[in-house]
């Protein structure tokens, strides 16, 4: 809608996990390399936490796309709030990349299909990986402990797959109540929000991968944007569309400070209420 008047190729601060407008900030970038490391020198677990909206999917989407080939396979679980026979069963057909056809499998059914899956990989030269979405909405201690059950397969020595357990800032907290789990974790990693010049940052690295040519926020607006954003790559992206819309929409020439605070009056703290 707005593109057009801001001379834009596309909308900049469209949600969702477009990898073009990754931006390596410090704490981001710091993660992908040890998370990297963990993965690719066959560590068992790593831990990434951070607050919603810190860019958690959109990391994890980067380091999937620049892992060696011989990371494989991937399984990728988003829901993990399942009865552990259901989430072993997912698992399995996951990592085999084919579904059991009659029901539910049990667990000891499920664990031998993966402890086969994993042999016969790492004797490949592979290392496969399990991923773990919202992992802080993991409330039942035995789940854990099915999940921790799993870096027990090994092959000459090593463990045949990483566990990458992913979540908010109470992903933290469940670690300390499971130090079985808790001490197989070789990395950890806690994404922090963009300081000052990050957020400003941020948001000129996205402009300029949108077509930008033109100074669109005035340094006051910028840093006005920090202050109300908290360097929350989410919020940053929030208070920004909305500003550019009724930039367009007010025929504004660029986005000031005042006028990000108009937004977040009128439009933001409505919509959060």
């Amino acid at each position: 809608m707005y593109e057009s008047f801001w001379q834009l190729d596309a909308k900049p601060f469209e949600t969702g996990c477009n990898p073009k407008y990754f931006f390596p900030g410090e704490a981001h970038q710091a993660a992908l390399l040890k998370l990297r490391y963990a993965i690719e020198n066959q560590r068992g677990g790593a831990v990434l936490a951070g607050a919603s909206g810190i860019g958690k999917t959109l990391l994890v989407q980067i380091l999937r796309s620049t892992l060696a080939e011989n990371i494989a396979p991937i399984a990728h679980l988003v829901f993990p709030s399942m009865e552990a026979a259901e989430l072993l069963a997912y698992l399995a057909d996951e990592l085999h990349g084919t579904s059991l056809t009659q029901g539910t499998p049990g667990v000891h059914e499920s664990i031998r299909r993966i402890q086969g899956l994993l042999a016969k990989n790492s004797e490949r030269g592979q290392h496969a990986v399990v991923i773990v979405d919202e992992a802080h909405l993991i409330d039942d201690p035995a789940l854990l402990e099915t999940l921790r059950t799993l870096l027990n397969f090994e092959f000459a020595g090593r463990p045949t797959m990483t566990l990458l357990l992913v979540g908010q800032m109470g992903l933290v907290t469940a670690m300390e109540r499971t130090p079985q789990l808790e001490e197989r974790l070789s990395v950890k990693c806690l994404l922090q929000p963009f300081g000052r010049a990050e957020t400003a940052a941020y948001v000129e690295h996205r402009l300029r991968t949108s077509g930008a040519m033109k100074t669109i926020f005035s340094k006051d607006a910028l840093e006005t944007l920090h202050e109300l954003s908290g360097g929350v790559p989410r919020r940053v992206n929030r208070l920004c569309d909305l500003a550019l819309l009724i930039g367009y929409a007010e025929d504004l020439d660029t986005i000031s400070s005042e006028h990000l605070r108009s937004v977040q009056r009128e439009l933001v703290t409505i919509v959060t209420e």
